[in-house]
């Protein structure tokens, strides 16, 4: 068989929710173009909880997630991961960072970050995280005998990042004017998402990334740190939100409601339409092999004599 890049039996695919409550008409938009975007190039699909942020964690949802993937013919290739059991993998890749004079310890609040932009006069944006000004930077002093709090990636002299999104194309994003130096290790001892996401990502080999357009603005610093670590960069596609009546994302925090899978193709038929796929009737297994041909075509690689059937 020619070597084609829609036949690629080493992409390695994921989708990653947080288990702070079910999936939703949103989430499942993410779920299956992941899942189809692994089948049309004939790699492996999986399923990592990112459950870091314990606190906001439900118990039981992560079960709740997999049983509803399930309905919907989406089962992980591999056992399902954890993140909230991989903290010895991200203090490995701190003290990396660390070791490299790439990651400090900062002692600001958020109100000492606050204070010292309105102190050089800058504002943010309302509803925008404020810009790190660089405050325990070591060549400024560091921590000044205060107690560290957390521990940030220290951006080098160019922080513009340029990348090129499957869906969105070039992209680009200056993260020392967007973001600063970013949260590698929390305050309240957690680790941040995206030191996480980055080492997770490659531990598990993931070549693709197909996440919702939401997240498309933390790809910048996950290029960072992924460069900063020696890690290879995957490539990402971000997928089109569902959007409520008012035209915010559809989300927990918007009131969006669990999926009805009381008919788990009719769930399935919404997200496809977002993805700009034609409905389909019949059995799962029938609708989601469509879809694969379907999402083929998008791609650029011509329909597949057997598209895969999700894993029994």
């Amino acid at each position: 068989m020619p070597n084609t890049p829609w036949i690629d039996p080493l992409y390695r695919g994921r989708f990653a929710p947080s288990p702070t409550g079910p999936l939703h008409d949103g989430s499942l938009v993410a779920a299956l173009a992941s899942w189809l975007d692994a089948r049309a190039h004939g790699g492996s699909w999986l399923v990592r909880m990112e459950d870091v942020d314990g606190p906001r964690c439900v118990p039981g949802t992560d079960q709740v997630i997999l049983n509803q993937l399930a309905a919907c013919g989406l089962v992980s290739d591999e056992p399902v991961v954890w993140q909230s059991r991989r903290g010895a993998l991200y203090q490995v890749a701190l003290d990396r960072l660390i070791a490299s004079g790439r990651a400090y310890p900062c002692a600001c609040s958020r109100k000492d970050i606050e204070a010292a932009l309105h102190a050089q006069g800058l504002a943010r944006e309302r509803h925008q995280a404020p810009v790190y000004p660089g405050t325990c930077r070591p060549e400024r002093g560091g921590l000044q005998g205060q107690a560290p709090r957390a521990w940030r990636f220290h951006l080098g002299e160019d922080a513009r990042v340029d990348w090129t999104d499957a869906r969105l194309g070039p992209q680009t994003q200056d993260v020392a004017a967007a973001v600063g130096d970013f949260v590698l290790k929390r305050a309240d001892g957690l680790w941040a998402y995206q030191l996480a996401v980055v080492v997770d990502d490659a531990d598990q080999g993931i070549t693709h990334v197909v996440r919702g357009e939401d997240l498309a603005d933390n790809t910048a610093r996950q290029i960072l740190l992924q460069q900063a670590l020696a890690l290879p960069t995957p490539r990402y596609r971000h997928t089109p939100l569902v959007l409520t009546a008012s035209g915010e994302k559809l989300s927990k925090q918007t009131g969006a409601a669990p999926l009805d899978l009381t008919e788990p193709l009719t769930a399935l038929n919404r997200a496809a339409a977002v993805l700009e796929l034609a409905p389909a009737k019949g059995s799962v297994p029938a609708a989601l092999a469509s879809w694969v041909t379907q999402w083929a075509s998008t791609i650029g690689a011509p329909p597949r004599s057997a598209p895969s059937a999700p894993p029994s």
